[in-house]
């Protein structure tokens, strides 16, 4: 070796030495988790409920552990994108995904092979009812109404609110099933959430969306757009004057749910922290007056009740993706 090397190659040990050091900490020990930036993936488009509740959960953990917790949206394939960049990010506790109800049924459609158990819950935060919306000039004032046009002109009317196969779709098709109709009678538009769904619709562009009541509250409140319908057992709290389908002689409910999860691989000792922080948030005045304000429903599961209920959601949608043509086997 030249000479004039050999003093440099000696000190290479020593740096490695001293890198691995230093994210050690002074005592030689790992240090606690989490010590760096820890990404928040939204499945679904910015603007929308489940990115604003994704930045909610967000601010609120950065502020508990004092370091940065950044949410990303990864949007496409109707929720595939978003849900398997979670999946399968590194088990470290630095990747947390807000998975949402897509994930009980994108494998059922055959469009991944993904399914809940990639993930290890850690908690469910939110269970929003479907509901059918439209612009407040539109023809129909119920539910009953826009169905009877629905099979007058069959293939005609178009809606949206949120990507093909997505639950906001499978909610429709549960509807059209319930009311003795096909799912090819309303032609579905898919988009990359409510948001941009509700742009299209107050543009004129389709005739009706599918999302939560909560995701056009703003909408709704300035006289801009009318809900026919909320897919709910009972009438929603934060919105009384809106009836169920089953008020309207249609016996059928959908829920769509938010909740954080980690890859299935992440250590039990992160996963117990996380749920700790997130079972205070959950019962913070502050995360009860944010839910409010967006007239989003609180629902808490934690771990091992959030697991259960996933498995129950599954068998609750395979007859909804089978009804809508799309199953795969």
């Amino acid at each position: 070796m030249n000479q004039t090397l050999r003093p440099i190659a000696a000190l290479v040990p020593l740096a490695v030495f001293l890198f691995a050091l230093a994210n050690a900490g002074c005592s030689g020990q790992p240090r606690p988790y989490p010590h760096k930036t820890v990404t928040v993936i939204c499945p679904w488009a910015p603007g929308g409920g489940t990115d604003r509740v994704s930045r909610f959960w967000a601010d609120a953990l950065e502020s508990d552990f004092g370091v940065p917790f950044v949410v990303v949206n990864k949007t496409g394939g109707s929720g595939v994108v978003g849900h398997s960049a979670g999946a399968t990010a590194t088990p470290d506790g630095y990747t947390i995904t807000m998975i949402t109800a897509e994930l009980n049924t994108m494998h059922q459609l055959g469009i991944t092979k993904l399914t809940r158990e990639d993930f290890r819950p850690i908690i469910q935060v939110n269970a929003d009812a479907a509901a059918l919306i439209v612009r407040d000039d539109a023809p129909w004032q119920t539910l009953g109404e826009f169905l009877d046009d629905v099979r007058q002109r069959p293939g005609e009317l178009t809606m949206s609110g949120t990507a093909t196969g997505g639950t906001w779709d499978l909610a429709r098709v549960g509807l059209l099933r319930a009311a003795g109709l096909a799912a090819d009678s309303i032609v579905w538009v898919p988009d990359m959430g409510a948001a941009p769904s509700l742009v299209q619709l107050l543009g004129g562009h389709i005739d009706a969306v599918c999302c939560s009541v909560p995701e056009a509250a703003p909408q709704i409140a300035g006289g801009q757009l009318r809900t026919l319908a909320v897919m709910s057992d009972e009438r929603l709290a934060a919105f009384p004057d809106v009836p169920t389908c089953k008020e309207q002689s249609v016996d059928w409910s959908a829920v769509g749910w938010r909740g954080l999860a980690v890859p299935r691989d992440t250590p039990d000792e992160a996963v117990a922290l996380l749920y700790k922080k997130c079972r205070a948030i959950a019962d913070s005045d502050a995360y009860r007056e944010f839910m409010d304000k967006n007239g989003f429903a609180v629902t808490i599961r934690g771990p091992e009740e959030f697991a259960a209920f996933l498995e129950e959601q599954d068998a609750h949608w395979k007859p909804v993706v089978e009804a809508s043509g799309r199953a795969q086997p």
